[in-house]
């Protein structure tokens, strides 16, 4: 069999685990290109892009005669309604849900010995744990994962239960971890929670464990990701475990850098921002969820903040870590969006300087609070295309000034790729620097005059900038 997987960092590391699962139960893991009985195809649902790049993969994928199944996030959103559109288009590919993780080896044997799966209702997972954090935590208490306890710091309570196993697809020197799944917020725009269900963080230890594994393949960079890192521990009972967990997480032995992703704004607090700027091994690196600057808008997104509190924010940072790395996504065409408030999102994004900015339009999303505002309010496709355009002009223009005002810096570039060269002077390497982080932010060329490897951590000058891009010399 082989796996595709589309999306985000957390679908990466479900797949992984999907992987060791199907290996366990006996199933042989296909390369790239090598012809497969069956192809799992671990979806995206976020947005309308992401939702036709799914379908299409699964198409492509059945074209190649192999049997197919669906899983991930388009899969669970939608279910049987997936599946019967599926076979309207009469394709040999069946769906199937997160409830089918566990014995994911099982249902595809169904799959490859021609037995029809029937494809879920699509739920508002939200409700498939209690509300309450105690009770949701006494709810999962039976299959929580266990963890190998060698080595772990004190103070930290294990877990009980069969351990959680990973398998490796992509190799390389970064790896992301995944802290929790799920997400208690209810933004108008956003219907990841309906089908990736409540917050629910993972235990400490089992997050150590995980690491130290990591460690042991080879990985020098973890990314931590969840749909909202900032509410790590909350259901747990300590909203401030994250201050907590990450020292022990950049002790890792053979980690050198500890990042983290998805920081929703509201929930950063003066400690985080102290332990994320001051402790060894965790880079200082803020992905903050600002989506917009506007105070009104953002009530309409059902968010907090303005651009007066985000400047404070950054500011705040920016005293502690002149030179951390800040990045952010920002909707435009939103519904109700004004000329004011397209206002402030501009001085904001000028103000502020961002190391990297997304800018996304807004489109209705089914389910959401923000689908079903008044048609008057919403903007046409062609208005919200316009402003994209505009607002990515600008952001790649603050990007630009932003990494040109690193030449001259000393910074740590983590090596990636060896590019040319022999390190015999003229050795050249592509890696990132602590600001960028994989894949979203841009990378660092770094020149050498000695022999580097892919995971060597090296201190170099910025010698030039193009675009949101580094070149720096060892």
């Amino acid at each position: 069999m082989s796996l595709v997987t589309l999306g985000c960092a957390r679908n990466e590391v479900d797949s992984e685990e999907l992987a060791a699962r199907l290996a366990a139960g006996g199933w042989t893991l296909r390369g790239e290109g090598e012809d497969a009985d069956v192809v799992l195809v671990n979806t995206c649902g976020f947005i309308e892009a992401a939702k036709k790049e799914s379908i299409d993969t699964v198409m492509e994928a059945a074209d190649s005669g192999a049997k197919v199944a669906a899983v991930g996030c388009l899969a669970e959103r939608y279910g049987g309604e997936l599946a019967t559109a599926l076979d309207g288009e009469d394709v040999d590919a069946q769906v199937l849900s997160f409830d089918d993780y566990a014995d994911i080896a099982a249902r595809l044997d169904d799959v490859l010995a021609g037995r029809r799966h029937e494809a879920h209702v699509a739920r508002d997972r939200r409700t498939l744990l209690p509300v309450s954090p105690a009770r949701r935590q006494q709810a999962r208490e039976a299959d929580a994962p266990g963890v190998d306890m060698t080595d772990l710091p004190p103070g930290i309570a294990p877990a009980s239960g069969p351990p959680v196993i990973r398998k490796r697809l992509a190799g390389g020197v970064t790896a992301p971890l995944k802290i929790a799944s799920g997400c208690d917020r209810r933004c108008s725009f956003c219907a990841i929670p309906s089908f990736r269900g409540s917050f629910v963080s993972r235990r400490p230890p089992e997050l150590l464990a995980e690491a130290k594994w990591l460690a042991g393949q080879g990985v020098r960079e973890l990314v931590l990701v969840s749909e909202n890192s900032t509410s790590y521990g909350k259901d747990l009972g300590d909203l401030r475990l994250l201050e907590t967990v990450l020292p022990e997480l950049a002790k890792t032995a053979g980690v050198a850098w500890v990042r983290v992703s998805y920081l929703q704004p509201a929930e950063v607090r003066p400690g985080l921002i102290d332990v994320m700027t001051s402790t060894p091994g965790l880079v200082p690196y803020f992905d903050l969820s600002f989506q917009h600057a506007s105070g009104p808008l953002l009530r309409r997104m059902r968010r907090f903040g303005d651009r007066a509190r985000f400047t404070e924010l950054v500011e705040r940072i920016r005293a502690l870590s002149p030179d951390a790395g800040i990045r952010s996504n920002f909707i435009v065409g939103f519904p109700g969006e004004t000329a004011d408030d397209l206002r402030e999102l501009e001085l904001f994004l000028s103000e502020a300087r961002l190391d990297a900015v997304g800018i996304f339009g807004y489109s209705d999303e089914d389910g959401t609070e923000a689908a079903g505002f008044a048609e008057a309010d919403k903007h046409d496709a062609d208005e919200v295309a316009r402003r994209v355009s505009e607002f990515a002009g600008l952001a790649e223009e603050v990007m630009a000034q932003r990494a040109a005002d690193r030449v001259g810096e000393t910074v740590e570039v983590l090596v990636e790729t060896v590019l040319a060269g022999d390190g015999a002077g003229d050795g050249r390497y592509e890696g990132r620097a602590a600001h960028q982080a994989p894949d979203v932010d841009g990378s660092t060329t770094l020149l050498a005059d000695r022999s580097l490897a892919p995971g060597d951590l090296i201190t170099a000058r910025v010698v030039e900038s193009v675009g949101a891009d580094l070149v720096a010399r060892a």
